[in-house]
């Protein structure tokens, strides 16, 4: 599904700090929310966002574990591990991705702790 290809080049884009592919797949009206709450209006903010980040971090991982379709409309599940400042931190998250014309025009975030606790046994 061409939705899927796109949300799999956009987490490569921040793998390979690819600033073009992510040009490529969004839209100029997009609105971004990130799950610890920044959000980012219009693709020059975007822009200005990843280079920024790039300068002080490296995605190590992206991964994703599924994905749930809705007309233009995809939830995408995946796991994030990033080196910060020299911290290694990761987490789960889901993110839904909204399309217009073959572009993401809104993406919202949400996270998970990555180590879960069984308290009542597993």
């Amino acid at each position: 599904m061409e939705q899927e290809i796109i949300i799999k080049k956009y987490f490569d884009a921040w793998i390979n700090k690819d600033v073009d592919a992510v040009e490529s797949i969004i839209s100029d009206r997009i609105t971004y929310s990130e799950c610890y709450g920044p959000e980012y209006r219009g693709i020059n903010q975007v822009i200005t966002w990843f280079n920024n980040w790039n300068q002080n971090g490296n995605v190590l991982k992206w991964d994703i574990k599924q994905f749930i379709h809705q007309d233009n409309i995809t939830v995408v599940e995946w796991y994030f591990e990033c080196d910060y400042n020299k911290t290694i931190a990761g987490f789960d998250g889901v993110s839904i991705v909204e399309f217009d014309a073959g572009k993401i025009i809104n993406i919202k975030e949400f996270q998970s702790k990555a180590e879960h606790s069984f308290p009542y046994g597993e």
